[in-house]
């Protein structure tokens, strides 16, 4: 046992995250999200959803301050969902990282295509539609 880390992040996946270097990409995925098929290396964190996912990566996981660091998956144009989910993760990388400056949106194919690259893909039971993030690593800083 360890002092401090979130019990959710499993020991495979805190090696994952400890391999991953700065400019990095961790995609965590909704329930509906093609994890399977999209990652280079798969962590399931079944029967979790993403914001605590979310909260307990940031306590370890550094965002990166050079570039833009935190993106989701945009809506499909003339879509109405609701996407409430999106203002729970802003406020929990606002206070988990004084390095998050907002969220950039990227299509869906556009997203696809990236999560593909990212170095891992944590795949969740999230119901909300649209609540997919990709956080791109930064580094520690003493």
């Amino acid at each position: 046992m360890l002092k401090n880390v979130p019990a959710l992040l499993t020991p495979e996946l805190l090696k994952i995250i400890m391999e991953m270097g700065h400019g990095d990409e961790l995609v965590i995925g909704d329930g509906n999200f093609p994890a399977a098929s999209c990652a280079q290396r798969l962590v399931r964190l079944d029967g979790l959803g993403v914001p605590e996912i979310l909260e307990a990566l940031l306590k370890l996981f550094p965002l990166d301050s050079f570039e833009k660091n935190a993106f989701l998956m945009a809506k499909v144009p003339g879509d109405a969902t609701e996407t409430p989910i999106w203002g729970t993760y802003e406020q929990i990388a606002k206070e988990g990282d004084p390095n998050f400056a907002g969220f950039e949106y990227i299509d869906r194919y556009g997203f696809y295509d990236r999560a593909k690259q990212a170095y891992a893909i944590i795949a969740t039971s999230e119901q909300s539609l649209y609540a997919n993030i990709i956080l791109k690593k930064g580094v520690v800083v003493s």
